[in-house]
């Protein structure tokens, strides 16, 4: 495998471990120091109106793809080896497992993967509401920003008691 421009591959995990796969992706790539190599890790979501028995409505998100986890990456041994090897991953999807093809510029479009890093129009003490994750509909505000890694982290009310969390860019939306 030789050093060449970065591409979107598609890997596949265990079912419901789309999420535990992308985290544990992130920290390893913190890690081992290797943002530039692999550079998003995305679990594409979409949204969705269920209706309710009494016929209320709630919006939610869904995944797009389960049992699956976008990565884009400079494919070399050393990024197979770390994403192959990441607890929940079965492998990548393609014609040989150990040497995966990117995904084509159409493929990526069709899939609603923006492959532009949009900027988020957050601030530190902005009120926002978690969209997904263990603590969704609750609200938060905004305590630190972090442009580079797209985490924010957020301090909400639980219990009584204010709780720090870590969230994604795309975990939250600003209160209208």
């Amino acid at each position: 495998m030789e050093m060449g421009k970065a591409g979107w591959y598609v890997v596949h995990t265990y079912s419901g471990y789309e999420n535990k796969v992308k985290v544990n992706l992130e920290k390893a790539i913190e890690n081992r120091g290797m943002e530039d190599l692999i550079q998003e890790v995305e679990v594409p979501l979409e949204e969705v109106i269920e209706r309710k028995e009494d016929g209320t409505e709630k919006r939610v998100f869904r995944k797009k793809f389960p049992g699956y986890v976008l990565v884009k990456m400079v494919m070399t041994e050393e990024t197979w080896y770390v994403v192959r090897n990441i607890r929940g991953c079965t492998g990548f999807v393609g014609a040989k497992s150990n040497s995966p093809v990117p995904l084509t510029e159409d493929e990526v479009r069709s899939m609603g993967i923006r492959e532009t890093r949009r900027k988020v129009d957050l601030t530190v003490g902005e009120p926002v509401t978690i969209i997904s994750g263990p603590m969704r509909n609750f609200s938060a505000t905004v305590t630190e920003v972090n442009e580079e890694k797209r985490k924010i982290k957020v301090e909400v009310q639980m219990f009584g008691r204010e709780t720090i969390a870590e969230m994604d860019f795309d975990q939250v939306e600003k209160v209208k």
